[in-house]
């Protein structure tokens, strides 16, 4: 938790290297953490077909909207509020 004079203290540091946001280790942005999890070829294969199948069964949904759209005409559009 920061406390009141560690705020003090970043916001002079700000003030002097012109306002830039700029940590107290003069760093920008926080380090990239280490490599993370390492997937096996089998639960890479399963993440894949699950992103195909998500996939298509977003396209046949647009598809349906489409055809019910066009089964019902243009009253569809043209409705009371």
């Amino acid at each position: 938790m920061a406390t009141a004079s560690a705020t003090m203290d970043d916001a002079k540091n700000s003030a002097k290297n012109g306002g830039k946001n700029a940590t107290k280790n003069g760093a920008k942005y926080a380090p990239k953490p280490g490599p993370g999890i390492k997937l096996t070829d089998e639960q890479l294969r399963a993440r894949r077909a699950r992103s195909i199948a998500i996939a298509v069964a977003l396209g046949v949904l647009a598809v349906l909207f489409y055809i019910v759209t066009l089964v019902k005409g243009p009253g569809a559009l043209v409705r009371p509020l």
